[in-house]
């Protein structure tokens, strides 16, 4: 990524004061009141800095104030941190430092379900690859055109534009229809509480044959035919006490062949 170089001179500066003079004053003042106005005086004068990398990253699905605002948070990090007797160019610091707290928003805000963190840099890392590749290709870059870019393979290319997906979500209630009279959660199919028993009816078969004839006749006259205990015991010839018996044995039999099946 190529770094942004801020300006030499940033605005709101104390008359007869650089920045780079306002952030060592800063390093060197001890706790207390002229501490935290040098503070206040140095985010001040690198303010636009911050807003503009914000507006580098607008246009992708997030308000440019929540950017700015995010970029604002990495910039007081930025000179909090900043130790200017190491030699480093406050700019050279900071950038990265706001650049990283902005993506960290993107990847911890801005999704609509929730994918390994990997996923999410990857994506941010194939976005900013598309955009430099169109420009130096003039082109529309190929997946392994990316690859080769961030040198990664062409497979993790694939999974991080499949976890892309995961970055914007439908609504339900979008229309689907010519007419717009059908809309997506229509399309999803309900609880179905049929396959809660879908087992349950592959074993039954099995366990009906283990049944002698008379045991199955009776299951079948009750369950199937819904007639009364009375009325199969007319129908086979035995008595109605007799009928309950055979159908609690036979029922015992069912159940503890499907217990053993199931």
């Amino acid at each position: 990524m190529t770094l942004l170089m801020a300006p030499r001179q940033p605005v709101h500066t104390v008359p007869g004061t650089s920045a780079s003079e306002l952030l060592t004053e800063l390093h060197n003042a001890p706790a207390g009141p002229k501490r935290a106005r040098l503070r206040a005086r140095a985010i001040e004068a690198w303010l636009p800095l911050a807003r503009h990398l914000a507006h580098r990253y607008s246009g992708r699905g997030e308000p440019t104030d929540d950017l700015i605002q995010t970029a604002t948070v990495g910039l007081i990090k930025a000179v909090d941190k900043f130790d200017p007797d190491r030699g480093v160019d406050f700019a050279g610091y900071a950038i990265p430092t706001i650049i990283g707290e902005i993506k960290r928003h993107f990847r911890d805000r801005t999704w609509s379900v929730r994918v390994p963190r990997r996923l999410q840099e990857l994506r941010l890392a194939i976005t900013e690859a598309n955009s430099t590749l169109t420009q130096t290709l003039g082109r529309s870059p190929t997946v392994p055109d990316i690859a080769v870019h961030l040198g990664i393979t062409e497979e993790d290319v694939l999974e991080g534009l499949e976890g892309a997906r995961a970055y914007n979500a439908t609504s339900l209630s979008t229309p689907i229809s010519a007419d717009g009279t059908t809309e997506l959660g229509d399309t999803l199919g309900g609880e179905d509480h049929e396959f809660e028993i879908a087992e349950t009816r592959v074993a039954l078969g099995p366990a009906l044959a283990t049944l002698d004839d008379r045991e199955q006749k009776i299951l079948t006259l009750r369950y199937y035919g819904n007639l009364t205990q009375s009325q199969i015991a007319d129908q086979i010839g035995i008595s109605q006490m007799h009928v309950s018996r055979l159908l609690t044995k036979a029922l015992t039999k069912l159940r503890h062949q499907l217990d053993t099946t199931i």
